[in-house]
């Protein structure tokens, strides 16, 4: 029992040890130490959507010239969803993947700029800001596209996006830089020079940087001299780094296990140290898919996680292929540590932007932002659309 709960534990003993019977002071207890391990303690809850501009962003009608192509596209007329947030000088940036109705599979993604000077309101900007090119990194990028951007941002104000790039068959996660959010440097995979490469041509998805969130910046900040990094959408693992560009997966130690049987894409990667799994019997059985950037608070680290319901192992009351968020915090002195997880989702499908769409039954967090006293956060739906929700 750490000291808070003696001092509570003390205290409820002195106020009941002599006028209530054992019963009454036992069930007094329960509700203290109920409450203070409740989610409400240390997530960050609880969200409500706000109708009444949801969904925030729709398919438009932006072209421009591909230049792979070198023909005109509608780059954003079938689908937008997933956005990074990103706040400068009290406006909010929204880059989200956007996709046409040509590529394939399904279309190609590309990165498109909205501004909003009120958090709920977006004004986009008629060409996409990143995209596959006729570059070194085409054979990655291309027709899948460039997708699902996460942003932070270092102590010197240049932006670091991971996003994923889908050549059709393998998506890999990538990373980039700029100073303005409108010009990007690529990088290339993120674990391109981690172990001689081997997990550069693997499965990798969602990378989440762990920062600090501080007056609507997110910055990226070291714990025990190392970036850190939660990635992965089937498991959850880690990785670190120096500099921000280069990341080295965390590896199992000797003599350890995963915490679950591995499934799909997992399975080639078997020596990860898995800090998030699955679990069965619940609406997180089927994969565990990082959020927005990790966010240290003082009671850890705490990730807003996305995750895909089974029924044959899962929550029966979902239906198969459901999107739902929850939340976890990890010990900031070791984010390979979970400390507290949410038992339940705090969002799932309701509304009808978010049961029907291009995927059905989706609500994928991905952009949180500190605006104005209030916490805003960005979710793709069904992944067709925009939406947004709010904390007081």
């Amino acid at each position: 029992m750490n000291r808070i709960l003696q001092f509570l534990f003390a205290g409820i003993l002195t106020i009941y040890g002599c006028t209530s019977n054992h019963q009454t002071h036992s069930n007094t207890v329960a509700k203290v130490i109920s409450k203070i391990d409740s989610p409400q303690s240390w997530a960050l809850l609880p969200f409500t959507r706000i109708d009444n501009v949801n969904p925030v962003l729709k398919p438009g009608t932006g072209s421009f010239i591909d230049p792979i192509l070198n023909q005109k596209v509608f780059w954003e007329e079938k689908d937008v969803f997933n956005p990074a947030i990103v706040q400068r000088n009290d406006t909010v940036y929204m880059l989200y993947r956007a996709q046409d109705k040509t590529g394939k599979p399904g279309g190609t993604s590309r990165i498109g700029l909205a501004i909003s000077t009120d958090a709920i309101h977006f004004t986009r900007m008629p060409l996409p800001v990143f995209y596959p090119e006729d570059d070194k990194y085409k054979k990655l990028e291309w027709e899948g596209g460039c997708e699902d951007p996460r942003v932070v941002e270092d102590s010197q104000g240049t932006y670091y996006m991971t996003y994923t790039a889908f050549d059709g068959q393998t998506a890999r996660l990538l990373i980039a830089t700029s100073k303005d959010l409108r010009h990007w440097e690529k990088h290339g995979s993120v674990f391109a020079t981690a172990y001689d490469g081997k997990y550069a041509d693997k499965w990798s998805k969602s990378g989440s940087i762990v920062s600090i969130y501080k007056n609507g910046r997110i910055i990226a900040t070291k714990i025990n001299g190392k970036y850190w990094m939660y990635w992965g959408d089937t498991q959850i693992w880690c990785a670190t780094s120096d500099n921000l560009i280069d990341w080295t997966p965390v590896e199992m130690k000797p003599g350890e296990h995963p915490p679950v049987k591995l499934r799909s894409q997992a399975l080639n990667m078997p020596q990860l140290k898995v800090v998030l799994p699955t679990r069965n019997g619940k609406f997180d059985s089927d994969l565990v898919e990082s959020g927005p950037p990790a966010m240290i608070t003082d009671k850890g680290i705490l990730l807003i996680y996305n995750s895909r319901n089974m029924q044959a192992y899962g929550d029966h009351s979902l239906q198969d292929g459901t999107y739902t968020a929850s939340q976890v915090l990890f010990d900031k002195n070791d984010p390979t540590k979970v400390l507290k997880r949410m038992d339940t989702y705090f969002m799932k499908p309701e509304k009808p932007y978010e049961l029907t769409g291009q995927v059905n039954q989706v609500c994928f967090v991905e952009g949180l932002t500190q605006f104005k006293d209030k916490w805003y956060l960005y979710y793709g739906t069904a992944d067709s659309k925009i939406a947004v929700t709010c904390k007081p």
